[in-house]
């Protein structure tokens, strides 16, 4: 039997709902494809369990990405650093892929098991990324190397597509994770009747506000000017998982600012660096505005359309680069420190609505909802790709 195996190799939950539905779709839809699920810890699990109903996980064959014991005392110390745990996963079990027709993932580690692998013994490769931001990172040259990408619309195309991506290996199955929620839900995290802010800082050191304007801006809401306002933050979950962040990408590492005393004790500030509600988009649903800088997750606020602000800290110099990332940024503001942005928040009602034609637009461009679920979709694409491939080994090489 053919075998399709999804990847959740994280050290935290945050990429799992974007594949999950998927998963759940092929073992439900295409039980002619054994549905693996090769999973990192027992929180990933958790997780997926909490996702994938009981009759479904009862068709998927479960493997956890255990590691030995020497293998746990060398990454330990070095995953400060780098992702050792998730590179000696890969490593130590890579039987697993050898078996599989095709591994769908989330991240682009998984690619180097193709080094591992003889090529008669390498499955197929697909990415699903875990959102559809625009940042130049999505661009990075191993997309070339994957054979699918499951995309969630037509500007990822587009993007890809421009960097030297074949057309044909991209495949738009739209947004899996929406399938999860609820997006008609309004939480309530405050009960007081004011507007609600979330600020969703990136952990990246060369782009992300939080290191240079994030705890001035805390300052604030704890204020009395800004006591008119409530205020989630909601950091990227990785954020908070070090003190010290590395960007390969921008070659930069800075220490990470801590949280201001004042805003644990503000009762306007509710302050979230590892939750659940990190994932499932409950205080993207609650906001009344978002504030951010790289982070995708503004296109899962977008949903909606509300008012949104955006933070460059990066210096003048980087602000002149000509950066092919900015589209989410024409959805609102963008100013530079936190004083320029608390000047300008009072009048968000009627910023968001000068925003709101270009921010359905963007959201149209970046997400293709489409008629079908996006996770039957992909799980289509991936069992049409793995019986395409199936095919092509039973004609002779000299034909081909």
């Amino acid at each position: 039997m053919a075998r399709a195996l999804f990847l959740f190799n994280h050290d935290a939950a945050h990429q799992v709902a974007h594949l999950a539905p998927v998963a759940a779709a092929m073992a439900r839809e295409h039980t002619d494809i054994e549905t693996v699920i090769a999973y990192s810890t027992s929180d990933i699990r958790a997780r997926l369990e909490e996702l994938i109903d009981p009759a479904t996980r009862a068709l998927i064959r479960w493997e956890e990405l255990a590691l030995p014991g020497w293998a746990r005392a060398l990454a330990r110390p070095l995953d400060r650093l780098l992702p050792a745990s998730r590179l000696l996963r890969l490593r130590t079990n890579r039987r697993l892929f050898a078996e599989a027709d095709m591994v769908i993932s989330t991240e682009r580690t998984c690619l180097i098991v193709k080094r591992w692998l003889p090529p008669a013994q390498t499955p197929l490769f697909a990415k699903l990324p875990h959102g559809a931001g625009d940042r130049s990172v999505a661009y990075h040259p191993d997309y070339q190397r994957f054979d699918y990408s499951f995309v969630a619309g037509q500007k990822v195309v587009d993007q890809l597509a421009a960097h030297g991506v074949a057309p044909e290996k991209l495949i738009i199955v739209g947004y899996p994770k929406f399938e999860q929620v609820d997006l008609a839900a309004r939480p309530d995290f405050f009960g007081n009747g004011r507007p609600t802010f979330v600020y969703n800082p990136h952990f990246d050191p060369h782009l992300s506000s939080w290191y240079d304007a994030g705890p001035d801006l805390l300052r604030w809401f704890a204020s009395p000017a800004g006591q008119q306002f409530n205020l989630i933050f909601a950091p990227h979950v990785m954020l908070f998982r070090k003190e010290l962040h590395a960007s390969p990408e921008y070659r930069q590492a800075r220490r990470r600012p801590e949280i201001p005393p004042e805003a644990f004790t503000a009762p306007n500030i509710l302050i979230d660096t590892d939750g659940p509600r990190l994932f499932d988009m409950s205080y993207m649903l609650s906001a009344d505005a978002y504030i951010g800088d790289v982070s995708s997750q503004v296109y899962e606020f977008l949903a909606l359309p509300r008012p949104c602000f955006f933070l460059d800290c990066r210096g003048a110099e980087a602000r002149s680069e000509d950066d092919d990332w900015h589209l989410f940024w024409k959805a609102g503001p963008v100013v530079h420190d936190a004083a320029a942005l608390a000047a300008i928040l009072p009048d968000f009602a009627s910023i968001g609505a000068a925003h709101r034609a270009v921010q359905q637009d963007i959201f149209a461009y970046t997400i293709d909802l489409g008629t079908r679920p996006a996770s039957a979709r992909a799980a289509d694409a991936i069992a049409a790709a793995i019986f395409a491939r199936a095919r092509l080994a039973l004609v002779p090489q000299a034909a081909r």
